[in-house]
C-alpha cells in the first residue's frame, strides 16, 4: 500500500468510527471520566470491514492489529482484532488483549468493552494486575471501572480465581502476599475482598479455609464465615475452628484470631473449648489464648483438664506456661498410676484456680517434649480431693484426702501429687481415708490425738478433724499412717500441708 493510500484507508476508518462515538456519547451522557475510544491502527497492517446498520450506526470488523485509547482516562487497550457494534455500544477484543489504565493492567485472550456502561468482561488466561501489586489470576473477570463521584472500582471474578493480596508496611515496603482462592471472588478498590465457595487463605504464618471470605485490607481484617478452620503454620503449628473466625493484622502483621461460636483451639500443648476464642499473636507465634461464653470454658492439657466461666492460657512463643480458670473453676488430673490403680479423678475446684507449668524445657528448646504440671493454687471456697500412695503399697488402692479451705496449693513433682496444702483464716476442714486389707486380723487402733476411728465398709478409716493448733503425736499407731490432718478453727492461719508418704507423725 502506498503512502497516500494509507493515509486514505485511516481517514476513511476514523469517519466510520465518528458516528458511534457521537452517538455513544449521546446515550450515556453522565458525568465525565467516559472513555471515547480513538483508534491508531499501524498503517498498512489494518483490515476493515464495515457494515451499516438501519440505525445509521455501523458494526465494524478490523483484524492485523487493533490499538484502542482514551486519552482523558490514561487508557490504552491492544489485540490482535476487533469486533465494534454501533447499536449496544460493544466492542469485543480478540486475541492476545493488553488493556492498561492507571488503576489496573490487564491481559487475556478476549476481552468484551461495554462503553456505555464502563464495564469490560475479560475471559480466557485472565491476569489482572492493581497498582498495589495485587494480582488475580483466573478465567473470567468483570470488572466495573470507577467514574468519579458515581461509583468505585469493583470488579467479580468467577471459575476459582486466585488472587495474590499485597500489602505494604508503615515504610512502604511490600509484604509477602496473602493468597485467596475461591469459587467467586468479589473486588472493590484495591485492598477489599470478598470470596465464596471453598474459600483457601495462605498467609506466611497461617493458612485458613472456609466457604466464605471478606478480606479488608484497609482495616486488616479478614473475616472467615461458614465452618471455617485455621491452621498456625510457624513455630508449634496450632488449628482453630468455629462458625466465625476474624483475623486481625497490626502494622500489616497477625495481631490476634478471633473465633465465635463452638470454638475450638488445639495446640500441642493444650486444647481449648467455649463460645468465644481470644488468640493473640506476636513475632508470627502464638502467646496467649482466652475462652469465655454461656457454655463454660474448657481447657485440656496432658496433665490437667479445666472448666470454668472463663479461661486464661499463657503460653508465651507457643510454649504452656500458666492456665488461668475465673469463675466456678474445677481442674481434674490422673493419679499417678504407677504406685496404684483407679478410675478417679484428683479434683480442685474453687472460685479462680491458676495452674503453673515448668517450663524448664522451653529454656533448652526442646520442641518436643509438653511441660509438665508444677503447682495448682485454688483460691476462694476452695476443695481439694487428691489420690496418694497408700502406706501399704500392696493394695495396689489410693489413700484419699479432701481437704476444704479458702485457698489450696497442690505441688506436684514429675506429674505426680506431693504435697497439699490448706489456708483458711477461720476453719479449714479435712478428711483422710487410709485403705486397709479387710482379709488380715484387725485390732484397735487409736487415732492422732486420742480421736476415735472409725472403720466404714471397705476397710478405709476416717479421722476426725482436729483443731490445727494439737500438736502430732510423738508416735501413730502402726495401723496409722495418715498425715497430720487438716488444721481446725483456732489456729488464726492455719497453713497445714499433707505430703505424700510422710512418715507417721511427723509434722509435714
Amino acid at each position: 500500500m502506498r503512502a497516500g493510500q494509507a493515509f486514505a484507508f485511516v481517514t476513511v476508518l476514523a469517519a466510520l468510527w465518528a458516528p458511534m462515538r457521537t452517538a455513544t456519547a449521546q446515550v450515556a451522557g453522565g458525568p465525565s471520566g467516559r472513555c471515547q475510544f480513538i483508534f491508531d491502527n499501524p498503517l498498512g497492517t489494518s483490515h476493515l470491514t464495515s457494515v451499516k446498520l438501519p440505525s445509521g450506526q455501523r458494526n465494524n470488523f478490523v483484524g492485523g492489529g487493533v490499538v484502542a485509547r482514551c486519552p482523558a482516562q490514561n487508557l490504552v487497550l491492544k489485540s490482535d482484532s476487533l469486533e465494534a457494534y454501533g447499536d449496544e455500544g460493544r466492542f469485543f477484543f480478540i486475541g492476545h488483549v493488553d488493556y492498561s489504565e492507571p488503576r489496573v493492567t490487564l491481559r487475556s485472550d478476549y476481552l468484551t468493552y461495554f462503553q456505555r456502561e464502563e464495564r469490560l468482561l475479560a475471559t480466557v488466561n485472565v491476569d489482572a494486575t492493581l497498582p498495589s501489586g495485587s494480582n488475580l489470576k483466573g478465567p473470567s473477570l468483570e470488572l466495573w471501572r470507577e467514574i468519579p463521584k458515581v461509583r468505585q472500582q469493583h470488579g467479580t471474578a468467577i471459575g476459582r480465581p486466585t488472587i495474590n493480596i499485597i500489602q505494604k508496611d508503615s515504610l512502604g515496603r511490600p509484604q509477602p502476599p496473602v493468597t485467596v482462592t475461591g469459587n467467586t471472588v468479589w473486588m472493590t478498590g484495591d485492598s477489599t475482598v470478598a470470596s465464596q465457595g471453598e474459600v483457601v487463605v495462605i498467609r506466611p504464618e497461617l493458612t485458613a479455609s472456609g466457604d466464605s471470605l471478606y478480606l479488608e485490607g484497609s482495616t486488616g481484617l479478614l473475616r472467615l464465615m461458614r465452618n471455617p478452620r485455621l491452621l498456625g503454620t510457624r513455630g508449634r503449628p496450632f488449628t482453630l475452628v468455629g462458625e466465625t473466625i476474624d483475623v486481625l493484622s497490626k502494622e500489616r502483621k497477625l495481631d490476634r484470631v478471633l473465633a465465635k461460636a463452638k470454638a475450638e483451639a488445639v495446640s500441642r500443648d493444650v486444647t481449648l473449648k467455649s463460645d468465644t476464642i481470644d488468640l493473640r499473636i506476636a513475632a508470627d507465634e502464638l502467646q496467649r489464648a482466652m475462652a469465655w461464653g454461656k457454655s463454660r470454658a474448657n481447657a485440656v492439657s496432658s496433665s490437667q483438664s479445666m472448666v470454668a466461666d472463663s479461661v486464661d492460657v499463657v503460653m508465651p512463643t507457643q510454649r504452656l506456661q500458666e492456665m488461668h480458670a475465673v469463675g466456678g473453676a474445677v481442674t481434674e488430673g490422673k493419679p499417678d498410676s504407677v504406685k496404684f490403680h483407679t478410675k478417679e479423678l484428683d479434683r480442685l475446684t474453687g472460685d479462680t484456680i491458676v495452674a503453673h507449668f515448668d517450663t524448664a524445657a522451653s529454656q533448652v528448646r526442646d520442641t518436643t517434649s509438653k511441660p509438665k504440671i508444677q503447682r495448682v493454687v485454688s483460691t476462694g471456697n476452695a476443695t481439694s480431693l487428691q489420690h496418694l500412695p497408700p502406706r501399704d503399697t500392696t493394695l495396689r488402692v489410693p489413700a484419699i484426702v479432701y481437704v476444704v479451705g479458702s485457698q489450696i496449693t497442690v505441688n506436684f513433682d514429675s506429674g505426680a501429687v506431693q504435697r497439699v496444702q490448706v489456708k483458711d483464716e477461720n476453719l479449714a476442714a479435712g478428711l483422710y481415708l487410709e485403705p486397709e486389707d479387710t482379709t488380715r486380723h484387725k485390732r484397735p487402733a487409736a487415732t492422732a490425738n486420742g480421736g476415735q476411728e472409725a472403720t466404714p465398709p471397705g476397710g478405709a478409716r476416717v479421722l476426725q478433724r482436729v483443731p490445727s493448733s494439737s500438736s502430732p503425736p510423738a508416735q501413730a499407731p502402726a495401723q496409722a499412717p495418715a498425715p497430720a490432718p487438716a488444721p481446725a478453727p483456732t489456729a488464726p492461719n492455719p497453713t497445714p500441708a499433707i505430703p505424700t508418704g510422710a512418715a507417721p507423725g511427723k509434722a509435714p
